[in-house]
């Protein structure tokens, strides 16, 4: 079953089109949608681009700087982005602490931070999981204690996200260490050049500097950079890991490596047969496509949900288990399809050897990188195991 789209948007497609390959930042042309090896500057160049026509947060308020579009010109935008192979606007900001600022920030906080959030000004970062704290966050360990009207933080987060870039981060800590675990919790935009503030790399498996560990010394952080009230930060906390999930389903970007995956899959191999004639790889590959249609037409429905003014819920856990897997399943099968070629000591080959050309193929060369990167998936924004029990919980009623 295909998706029929009115006159309308049809037009407003071949706008977006247009606009990306007009305006789409020469230098990030050909990068693929990955921001390994890219600059700040370079990363940010694509979201200022999108701020100054107004289409970098499609799905806030209008009022607050969204633009307004329906959720089917939504969906069409992550489409023709994914087509045209475009860097992700970086998600901290637009996805995950801009919604939390517009909806239990104050006048004053909205008027500082969502501005520069929307033009590029702020990189934020997300500060949530701790050593023994990821999935179970609400055991989180750093402190903030209260002294007149600062907050005095003290802790550790880790798995920080392009945190050596941020300007901010938003984070949890714990206000309260005589509450239960979950109402103890406050939600604090922290100035990451703050006295006291230490990033420390953490390289992965594919050799990126992608994730890294933040250390907070006696950090000094006003009160009046708390959103909500003191203690109700897990509200804060649950709602932004609402949107987040809903986001990690990347449904576009699932579909454009598909079609990516099945180009290669029709490639001539040399002494063989193009891999699409086996049949237990086209047999993996169809099942992957009828298992992120039926993601597509549940993504449709919760931002139909969201045009109706009624923000994601239990669904989105559906959203992410559903999206984290297939995303899996693609670097695998990518990972498949390029063989010996794929092998993580062919990375870097070309430097180590001076003028060596590559070995294999080129879409060889991220395989494995990719694979052990996307091992992620199912562990950020909750791991899939506790979104399980989220869905017993509230969908069932388990």
């Amino acid at each position: 079953m295909n998706l029929e789209f009115s006159p309308e948007d049809e037009s407003f497609r071949q706008e977006v089109r247009a606009f990306i390959a007009e305006h789409y930042p020469p230098a990030l042309r050909g990068r693929g949608e990955s921001v390994e090896g890219l600059s700040k500057e370079e990363i940010l160049s694509w979201h200022r681009v999108l701020a100054r026509k107004g289409w970098v947060a499609p799905h806030w308020p209008v009022e607050y700087g969204g633009a307004g579009w329906t959720p089917v010109q939504r969906h069409i935008w992550e489409e023709e982005c994914a087509r045209a192979d475009t860097i992700p606007v970086i998600p901290f900001g637009i996805n995950m602490v801009g919604p939390v600022i517009y909806t239990f920030g104050t006048p004053e906080q909205k008027q500082r931070f969502l501005p520069p959030t929307l033009a590029g000004d702020i990189w934020w970062c997300q500060g949530y999981s701790e050593p023994g704290a990821g999935s179970d966050l609400a055991s989180l360990r750093t402190q903030a204690r209260r002294e007149g009207d600062h907050y005095i933080v003290n802790g550790q987060k880790t798995w920080t996200t392009l945190a050596q870039y941020a300007d901010w981060g938003f984070f949890l800590v714990r206000t309260d260490p005589t509450a239960r675990p979950q109402e103890g919790i406050s939600f604090l935009l922290i100035d990451m050049k703050s006295p006291g503030v230490t990033v420390r790399p953490i390289i992965t498996l594919g050799g990126e500097h992608e994730v890294n560990e933040v250390f907070l010394d006696n950090v000094r952080v006003p009160v009046e950079n708390r959103i909500h009230e003191e203690n109700k930060g897990w509200t804060c906390a649950k709602f932004l890991l609402a949107h987040e999930r809903t986001g990690i389903a990347a449904v576009s970007r699932s579909k454009r490596g598909l079609e990516k995956l099945r180009a290669i899959a029709r490639e001539e191999r040399s002494g063989g047969r193009p891999l699409i004639e086996d049949p237990f790889f086209a047999r993996k590959l169809t099942e992957l496509e009828v298992d992120l249609l039926a993601l597509e037409y549940t993504v449709l429905r919760v931002l139909a949900s969201e045009s109706a003014g009624r923000g994601p819920g239990p669904e989105s856990s559906l959203l992410k288990i559903r999206g984290s897997e297939i995303q899996q399943r693609l670097t695998e099968l990518a990972l498949e399809a390029a063989g010996h070629y794929g092998a993580p000591y062919f990375r870097g080959f070309p430097e180590a050897g001076g003028n060596v050309p590559p070995i294999g193929p080129a879409y060889a060369h991220r395989a494995a990188p990719a694979y052990f990167n996307m091992r992620k998936t199912s562990i950020y924004g909750g791991s899939n195991e506790i979104q399980h029990n989220i869905i017993a919980k509230q969908v069932l009623g388990l």
